[in-house]
């Protein structure tokens, strides 16, 4: 499976209460059960206006089934190639 990053853009869910994003994640999580071991949510970021979700998933296909089938908007699907943080400067090459 690959690593995906997903921009979502949500009018004012920087505003959004725990109740609320406790709603969205079971919506979330009824869709994840219902398409399978293809897709895997690993973490959500909320900002303003926007969320930005780490995904796990087989094709960029499956983010966009998931998002239509929740009716959370995929506005950005950006496919992750490498990872790299502070340990990298002292990785062996």
């Amino acid at each position: 499976m690959q690593k995906y990053i997903i921009e979502r853009e949500i009018p004012k869910v920087g505003t959004f209460e725990r109740e609320q994003l406790r709603d969205a994640s079971k919506a979330s999580n009824a869709v994840l059960a219902e398409l399978g071991p293809d897709i895997q949510w690993v973490e959500s970021f909320v900002a303003d206006d926007k969320t930005f979700c780490v995904y796990l998933a087989k094709d960029e296909a499956i983010i966009q089934r998931h998002a239509k089938m929740s009716g959370f908007p995929a506005t950005k699907v950006t496919e992750v190639k490498r990872l790299f943080d502070p340990t990298t400067a002292y990785a062996a090459a």
